[in-house]
């Protein structure tokens, strides 16, 4: 049983160290490697995704888009539960993504000085879906909706093809896809995916700005090409998946226990965290995550992910919340005799989901919100994703000639204060010339 912290007791160096992420893997041998396939991607095109997919998927031959034909096949062996669930999912989605539309703003700044801000959709974005043993629609969900509603010219999809010996693409990712309105999917993954949207094939049109998560490679990938300039630009960072739990003596242990093995399943990288002012509270909690852990089907998985989990005693709720804010969690969960007057006070959570009800699964399915975070600490500086992120903000400015005289001697005067008598003088020929017309 994993033993618990008890944070009063514990030096500034002891409090990081027990807040502490697990390590990454080696990136600098990760880096060249998933360089290499880039390189490789962008010098051979089509050619290295065949071979890519021939190499880690197993198959002989890869067409690589996704023909009408296997869509509709696969589309026909979608159970009507699982139809149901994912229309569901999709209407709350976009009904909570629907309300973030931007709205233009025009301000006249001065008398004759307007100034407007614009929203315009992306043009072109390529959403990543991961396969493998957990296929995943909701993640189509999440960032198919906003890019619709949004209005993007293109969407493109790219998911691995799978083993040969577990078939196709899973039909609940393509119904999910279809009520998006995406139909150019891409039977591709990993770094190699990521390379093919950001710098184009023959087949895959390069696109402006590439979502979705994925594994260290992919999320590697997604970093490499967001820092070249003929890439492509990546939602936000990322890093294994982590929760954390405050709870006091009032939560019920089983509930919690639950919502840490929910998260510890995602991956043996994951981490989960339980924070309470209650040490009976932390002690029932211990013995529903191991009774649980036994009936799970991926329970290896979430095993190796408790062998990095904390559980952390502090004095009072009061504390229990400064330790949340320092850890600042991807995903929050609140169960205390207090959640309201908590929630208030917390300033770096990704997501936060509040009272007994409310587990992060449905965040990650149906509620409406979006779940794709920042983790790795990142949520102290960067957002959830939203509608936002699939625009484009500029700004337009419009001067009249009233305008001119209103602003125009402050305009010299700080360009000369500046050295940069080139600007001064755009805005003196132009005052000359409003003299010259009134004279």
């Amino acid at each position: 049983m994993t033993r618990v912290i008890n944070w009063p007791a514990l030096s500034v160096s002891e409090q990081q160290a027990a807040l502490a992420r697990p390590k990454l893997a080696d990136s600098a041998a990760l880096g060249e490697q998933v360089r290499a396939i880039i390189n490789t991607v962008r010098q051979q095109g089509d050619e290295a995704l065949v071979a890519y997919s021939q190499q880690f998927d197993g198959l002989t031959a890869n067409s690589l888009r996704l023909s009408v034909e296997t869509k509709l096949a696969q589309l026909n062996k979608l159970l009507p539960e699982r139809k149901a669930a994912i229309e569901l999912a999709y209407d709350n989605i976009r009904k909570f993504h629907a309300a973030q539309l931007p709205r233009d703003i025009e301000v006249e700044t001065s008398a004759g000085v307007m100034c407007q801000l614009r929203s315009r959709a992306i043009a072109a974005v390529g959403l990543y879906i991961p396969g493998g043993s957990a296929p995943l629609p909701s993640t189509v969900l999440m960032l198919g909706v906003p890019a619709q509603l949004a209005g993007c010219e293109r969407i493109v999809l790219v998911t691995p093809p799978g083993k040969p010996e577990a078939g196709d693409i899973a039909p609940e990712i393509l119904y999910a896809a279809e009520l998006c309105g995406i139909s150019e999917i891409y039977t591709i993954g990993g770094a190699q995916a990521i390379a093919a949207l950001a710098y184009g094939t023959e087949t895959i049109a390069k696109v402006d700005k590439i979502f979705g998560p994925g594994n260290r490679y992919v999320t590697e990938a997604k970093q490499q090409v967001s820092q070249d300039a003929r890439g492509a630009q990546i939602d936000m960072p990322a890093g294994p998946s982590e929760v954390l739990v405050l709870a006091d003596n009032s939560a019920n242990p089983a509930f919690v226990a639950a919502d840490l093995l929910s998260q510890a399943e995602h991956g043996p990288d994951s981490q989960v965290i339980l924070v309470s002012d209650s040490t009976a509270l932390i002690e029932a909690v211990q013995a529903e995550v191991a009774s649980q852990l036994a009936q799970l089907p991926r329970k290896d998985i979430a095993a190796a992910a408790l062998s990095h989990s904390r559980y952390i005693l502090t004095a009072d709720l009061a504390q229990a919340v400064a330790v949340t804010n320092a850890y600042a969690p991807e995903h929050l969960i609140v169960q205390t005799a207090a959640d309201d007057e908590l929630t208030a006070q917390f300033n770096s959570a990704a997501s936060i989901f509040v009272g007994k009800w409310t587990p992060e699964s449905a965040g990650d399915y149906a509620s409406g919100t979006n779940h794709v975070l920042p983790t790795y600490g990142y949520s102290k500086t960067v957002s959830s994703l939203s509608l936002a992120d699939f625009y484009r903000r500029f700004t337009v400015q419009t001067l009249t000639a009233q305008g001119m005289r209103n602003i125009g001697p402050a305009i010299v005067t700080l360009a000369e204060a500046e050295s940069l008598d080139a600007h001064a003088n755009a805005v003196r020929l132009r005052l000359a010339e409003l003299n010259n017309v009134e004279g």
